[in-house]
């Protein structure tokens, strides 16, 4: 199904039939990717007395509880409110959910024993100034991303500077196949973070970040739109399914 979507006075088509959804699925087992030092997540029938919630064992109904925390399990989209004492929820500051966005691949560069993505390769990378979402494939880009047990192992992050340029840029929308744009131990000071939200100025709550995305190595370089939809949890991060559509050249 063909859409034609207005963005900014220009026109984009787009194939809704091809969506390319680059969300990992949380699952209830010991595979599922994680980061921040916890336990796996657990999709468990609830339990009560004699009822057990599941079908096979007499129930009319699956009926499973599931425990998760949204920055360590999965695609989750966060919003100023993971860093500020202040309450924000990320539901009540995502009001629009389709954006212009640029895909783009990085390969992290080594700096003080640390891989990290710096402004230099931002500018050489972006080719969009219209976008107002970007989203950053890292490489090597292995589908061993979907499983991967990130606690303390120092993954690649992004310097301060870049994520001050995609401000500067006017990007709205940080999407990112890394469990953090921070450094793993950084002693609390989330530079990029606070970069990118502008912490210490006017803060950005209409911006987001989303990261534990996985960009398939069959999904292009280039401008698509994105459909970037989070669970309305009223909480600073929430589980997430952003989708891409590929836009078509007239």
């Amino acid at each position: 199904m063909k859409a034609t979507i207005k963005h900014k006075k220009e026109i984009y088509s787009v194939d809704l039939s091809a969506p390319l959804d680059i969300s990992i699925p949380l699952t209830g087992d010991v595979s599922n990717v994680n980061a921040w030092y916890i336990e796996q997540p657990r999709i468990e029938a609830h339990r009560e007395g004699d009822f057990v919630g599941k079908v096979t064992e007499g129930a009319s109904t699956n009926f499973n509880d599931i425990w998760f925390n949204p920055h360590a399990h999965g695609t989750h989209t966060e919003c100023v409110g993971h860093i500020t004492e202040e309450f924000h929820s990320v539901n009540q500051n995502l009001k629009k959910y389709f954006f212009l966005a640029e895909v783009i691949t990085i390969a992290p560069e080594k700096q003080k024993g640390d891989f990290v993505i710096s402004k230099k390769q931002l500018q050489y990378a972006i080719r969009n100034s219209k976008a107002e979402a970007i989203v950053i494939r890292t490489m090597p880009n292995l589908r061993e991303k979907l499983n991967k047990q990130y606690s303390n192992s120092n993954p690649p992050y992004i310097l301060e500077e870049a994520a001050r340029y995609l401000v500067e840029l006017g990007i709205i929308h940080l999407l990112i196949d890394l469990p953090s744009v921070d450094k793993e131990h950084d002693n609390g000071e989330l530079l990029a973070h606070n970069a990118f939200w502008n912490t210490n100025g006017s803060i950005r709550k209409h911006a987001t970040i989303t990261e534990f995305i996985f960009v398939d190595n069959a999904i292009k370089d280039g401008s698509y739109l994105l459909n970037l939809q989070v669970a309305p949890f009223e909480n600073d991060a929430s589980p997430s399914r952003p989708v891409l559509y590929k836009i078509i050249e007239e």
